[in-house]
C-alpha cells in the first residue's frame, strides 16, 4: 500500500475510532511499525492527527487562528453557550475563560443580568461592555493566537481571585486524552483559573468532541460536568456518561429520541 493511501487509512480510522495504535495497524497492513509511526508523525506534522504513546488520537479543528474560529461549527457553539448561560445566576460571579464559545455565551446573556465577570480575554471584556455585568479582566502577557492573557503576571492575577462557576473553553475533549488544548501556558492559565472555582464547565461544541491537541488542561475527576450539543449516541459521550462524568445536553436529542436539557448544577 502506498504512502498515501496508508495515511488516508489512518484518517479514516482516526474518525471512525477515535485513535489508531501503530502495532495494530501494523499487524493489519503486513508492514512494520516504523511505518506506521513514520505515516503518523507526518499527520501530526501537519496538524491532521495527535501523536501519542503507541499511536494517535484526531486532530481538533478549534486550534485555527482565533479570527478563522468564528467559521468553525458556529451552530454548535451557540446551542451550547446558550445552554452554559444559564449557568450563570443573577449575583453570582463567574470566571469567562477566551474563545469564540464563550464569546458566545456573552451573546447569551441578558443585558440586565446582574452579575460579576472574571476573565483573562480582552475580547470577552469588550464584548460586556453594555452589560449590566460587573467585569473584571486579568492582565498578563497577551497570548494573540487565543486573545487571551497568560503568563507568570496572569496567574499571578488569577490566585487573587475566586468565583461559584468557571466557564471552560478547550480545543480537545477525549475519554482517554482528557481536556486538551494546543499550547502549554495557554493550558496551565485554565488550570490557575479551575483552580479559583467552585465548579468548572467544560463548553463542548461538536468539532471539540473525539478530538485533541497537545497539552493536557485538566483530567475528567477535575470538572464538574460537560455542555454540548452533541448527541449521546456519540462514542466520545457515551463514555464520558459511563465514566461517571456529568453531561448537560443543549438542544439537541437524546439517545432515544427524547431531548435532554441536563441537570441544574451542583
Amino acid at each position: 500500500m502506498l504512502a498515501a493511501s496508508r495515511k488516508d487509512l489512518l484518517l479514516e480510522r482516526l474518525r471512525r475510532d477515535g485513535r489508531v495504535v501503530a502495532k495494530d495497524i501494523a499487524a493489519e497492513l503486513g508492514i512494520s511499525a516504523d511505518s506506521v509511526r513514520r505515516d503518523l508523525r507526518e499527520l501530526d506534522a501537519a496538524g491532521l492527527a495527535v501523536r501519542v504513546y503507541g499511536g494517535a488520537l484526531p486532530a481538533s479543528p478549534a486550534v485555527v487562528a482565533y479570527a478563522a474560529r468564528d467559521a468553525v461549527a458556529p451552530d454548535s457553539k451557540r446551542r451550547v453557550a446558550a445552554r452554559a448561560a444559564a449557568l450563570i445566576q443573577p449575583g453570582s460571579t463567574v470566571i469567562l475563560d477566551g474563545g469564540t464559545t464563550t464569546r458566545a455565551v456573552v451573546d447569551a446573556l441578558p443585558k440586565t443580568l446582574a452579575c460579576t465577570v472574571i476573565t483573562h480575554s480582552p475580547t470577552i471584556a469588550a464584548a460586556l461592555l453594555d452589560h449590566a455585568a460587573e467585569v473584571f479582566l486579568l492582565g498578563g502577557r497577551l497570548f494573540k493566537h487565543s486573545a487571551v492573557t497568560c503568563g507568570a503576571a496572569a496567574a499571578e492575577a488569577a490566585a487573587q481571585i475566586s468565583a461559584e462557576v468557571f466557564l471552560l473553553g478547550v480545543t480537545g475533549v477525549h475519554p482517554t486524552a482528557g481536556l486538551t488544548t494546543a499550547d502549554a501556558d495557554e493550558a496551565a492559565m485554565k488550570r490557575a483559573l479551575a483552580a479559583r472555582a467552585a465548579e468548572t464547565y467544560v463548553l463542548a461544541s461538536a468539532e471539540k468532541v473525539g478530538a485533541a491537541s497537545r497539552y493536557t488542561v485538566l483530567p475528567w475527576d477535575a470538572v464538574t460536568g460537560v455542555v454540548t450539543d452533541v448527541d449521546s449516541a456519540d462514542p466520545t459521550i457515551a463514555q464520558l456518561e459511563d465514566d461517571g462524568v456529568e453531561v448537560l445536553y443543549a438542544g439537541v436529542a437524546h439517545a432515544g429520541g427524547q431531548g435532554h436539557q441536563g441537570s441544574a448544577p451542583r
